[in-house]
Order: structure tokens, then C-alpha cells, then sequence
């Protein structure tokens, strides 16, 4: 244990002595290792970034929630046409789900009729996404308000004409006005306005982004369009298992109370998805797992001309010390110490070339996260893959010049 603790220190004092000695060989040898890494470990901390916030975002919709939509999030295949034909789900589906479905804590219902202009006074909003909710779609979606308040049970019930309107809808058509109690003028009808969504955050994909977004109660958007119409862009109803429920029994309760509300037979299909996030980011999955395949062949190929440069030194080294080596084996070193001591070498001088790479990701990675305000990271994980990498780099480089010097004949090696 003594020899090889000296023999590290030894190779430690020769690998720094190389970089001392030779600065500007040791410089261009260690760019190729410092790329590499850069590459390899740049490219993985941005895929994982980019994950972290992309599940992140979809996991503030829960992952007991199941979506009961007219449109598997599957892949549907050829069945385009099959899907098509299907009706959206109505508030009828949603009051059956609500009253019968017993794994469930809590329901919602909510349709999007599609894109609407509203105007207060002089001022316009154009390309506004109109949505029916039922009062319960607050409490589903965590629904926070930046003013104001959502709409009360006797509104709900009685379809009242209020509305609660987007982050920058408000911006956009009040600008510094207090728009609470505000009248607008939406498809010809006043509304009040009784809420002000919060600003979404800065996730690449906010599913609760209602920014540019317009609630009115379900009971008066009805008035407004036809449910029963195809043109609807999109109807939901949502259900949230009760604690203790798994997704697949609330699943198979929901299925069972909607085909009985849409009389349907044991031999007829479903004429509705029942969709959850698993699904989503089952597709993810895939996505991100080919971008970390991609970057890992992008820095390989850098890695590969750094190991050549490492291994190049290496040989040099070996040339320079050749006698040494020779000296070394006369006095009794055996092969196995002389070649730890070049392997460790060129391991260390790799493990710095890879420092020096996740320097700069850390570097890169910080200013862009100021400068284009996305969230990126270097992770733990990542650091350790960077210095693992490196010191197999350093083992693949260093080897066969090390078994060079390891089989020297020693009389043959002094006489150099």
C-alpha cells in the first residue's frame, strides 16, 4: 500500500512536471481532452436541463389526474378519421363522472370555444383562447390570481356575465387601469371583469399558461356557442384519484360510468380517451433519451483526437526518460510499478483536461441561464460522468506507452 501511495505521488510530481515543462505541448495535448468533456457534458447538462423543466412544467398537472378528452394522446395511427367522428365529452359526461365515480376526489369540466377579440373603451385584444370552466376548474388547475377572485356558486349556476381574464389580456387592454369591476364587450355581450389570472412562469412548456386566456362560467359559454358543435376546439373533463387510488382503478370506473351513460354495447369500442401524463412522458422519454445519444457521439469524436494528443505526450515522455527508466528497473523496479506510474500519469494529466472542460460548461451554463432566462444546470451526476470519462480517456491513452516502458530491457534503456 506505502509503494503505491509513493508510486501515485510520483506520478502526480511527473505529470505536473510535464505540464511545467512542456506548456505549450501540455496545452494542445489537453485541449482535445478539454473539448471532449466540454461536448459530452455541455450537451448532457442541456438535455437535462431541458427535461427538468419540460417534466417539471407537466407535473404541476399532476400525475393522479386522469383526462377524459374526445383525442387519445397516444399515437393514433391510421385511425385519424375514427377519432374524428367522435363526440367531445359534455357537461352531461361530467355530471355522471362527478356523482358516480367514487375513487375520485375531485372532477372539472372545461371546453374551449377558440379564439375571441374583447375590447374595453377605445382598446382591443385580438386572438384571446375563450374557455368555459366549471366552478371546480380553479381548484383542479391550482389556479392562483394576481387580483380580483373566480367565479362564485350563484355566477356558476346562474351563468353571470363575469369574466376572469389572462395576465397579459389584462396588460394588453387596461395597461395601468385597475381592470377589476371593468365592463368588456366579448361577442357582442358586457361582461365584468372579476379576476385577474397570475402571470405564467418561465417554463419552456406551461400547460398552466393562461396568460392570453378569457374564463367565464360553463353555464354562460353555452350561450354563447354550440357544445354539441364539432368546431369546438377542445372539451375536458379531468378527475383526481382520491388518496390511496392508483390511475388504472379510477380509470376502469370512469370507462364503466361512461360507457353506461352513452349506452353503449359490450361489443362496441369506446367512443372516448381516457389519457394521463404517463403517456406524455413515455414520448419524452424517447425524445430525450436520443438526445443524450446524440451528444454523446458528438463528443466522442473530440474525445477520440484528445486521446491521441494524450497519447502522443506520452510517448514523448517515455522517449525523454527512457534512461531513467532503465535505472529504475536495474535498481529492481518491477514492470508492473513502472508501468503504474506512466498509466496514473496520463490519467492525471486527462483528469485535468476534463477540470478544465467542466469549468467551462459551468461557465457557459451560467451566463446563458442569465442571458436568455431559462433555467440550465450542471448536476452532480453529470460532474462525476465528466470525470469518470476523463479517467478512461487517460487509462485508453496512457496504456500501450506505458506497457512500452514496462518492457524495456534496462541495460538496453540506460545506454539512450
Amino acid at each position: 500500500m506505502v509503494t503505491l501511495f509513493k508510486i501515485v505521488g510520483e506520478s502526480i510530481r511527473q505529470a505536473l512536471g510535464q505540464l511545467r515543462a512542456n506548456k505549450l505541448r501540455s496545452f494542445l495535448s489537453l485541449l482535445g481532452i478539454s473539448i471532449g468533456i466540454f461536448c459530452i457534458i455541455g450537451v448532457l447538462s442541456a438535455v437535462d436541463s431541458l427535461e427538468s423543466n419540460v417534466r417539471g412544467s407537466l407535473e404541476k398537472l399532476g400525475n393522479d389526474v386522469v383526462y377524459v378528452k374526445k383525442w387519445p394522446w397516444a399515437n393514433t395511427g391510421g385511425d385519424w378519421w375514427k377519432y374524428f367522428r367522435r363526440p367531445h365529452p359534455d357537461y352531461s359526461d361530467y355530471e355522471v363522472v362527478k356523482d358516480k365515480v367514487k375513487n375520485a376526489e375531485l372532477s372539472a369540466f372545461h371546453v374551449v370555444i377558440g379564439f375571441k377579440t374583447i375590447k374595453w373603451k377605445s382598446s382591443s385584444v385580438e386572438q384571446t383562447i375563450l374557455i368555459g370552466s366549471s366552478i371546480t376548474f380553479a381548484e383542479m388547475f391550482k389556479l392562483e390570481l394576481e387580483k380580483g377572485r373566480y367565479f362564485s356558486p350563484s355566477e356558476d349556476f346562474y351563468g353571470s356575465n363575469k369574466i376572469v381574464i389572462g395576465h397579459k389580456v389584462a396588460e394588453e387592454l387596461f395597461g395601468n387601469v385597475e381592470p377589476i369591476g371593468k365592463p368588456i364587450k366579448l361577442m357582442g355581450r358586457k361582461y365584468e371583469v372579476i379576476g385577474v389570472i397570475e402571470q405564467a412562469g418561465n417554463d419552456l412548456l406551461n400547460p398552466l399558461d393562461f396568460d392570453e386566456c378569457l374564463l367565464v362560467p360553463y353555464s354562460n359559454a353555452r350561450n354563447l356557442a354550440n357544445m354539441k358543435a364539432r368546431n369546438i376546439f377542445d372539451a375536458t373533463i379531468t378527475v383526481k384519484a382520491a388518496e390511496g387510488v392508483s390511475n388504472q382503478q379510477m380509470k376502469d370506473e370512469v370507462k364503466g360510468i361512461l360507457r353506461a351513460h352513452r349506452r353503449l354495447k359490450p361489443k362496441e369500442d369506446d367512443n372516448f380517451s381516457l389519457n394521463e401524463l404517463s403517456m406524455i412522458s413515455s414520448v419524452f422519454d424517447n425524445i430525450f433519451g436520443s438526445l443524450n445519444v446524440l451528444g454523446f457521439i458528438i463528443g466522442i469524436f473530440a474525445i477520440i483526437v484528445g486521446m491521441v494528443s494524450v497519447a502522443n505526450i506520452m510517448f514523448v515522455s517515455v522517449k525523454e526518460r527512457t534512461n531513467i527508466i532503465g535505472i529504475k528497473k536495474a535498481l529492481g523496479a518491477q514492470n508492473w510499478v513502472v508501468l503504474s506510474e506512466f498509466l496514473i500519469e496520463a490519467v492525471i494529466l486527462c483528469i485535468i483536461g476534463g477540470m478544465i472542460g467542466l469549468l467551462f460548461v459551468y461557465a457557459i451554463v451560467t451566463i446563458l441561464s442569465n442571458v436568455i432566462n431559462f433555467e440550465l444546470f450542471l448536476s452532480v451526476s453529470n460532474m462525476i460522468w465528466g470525470v469518470a470519462a476523463s479517467v478512461l480517456v487517460g487509462v485508453f491513452a496512457g496504456l500501450i506507452p506505458a506497457i512500452m516502458a514496462a518492457r524495456m530491457d534496462p541495460v538496453e534503456a540506460m545506454r539512450q
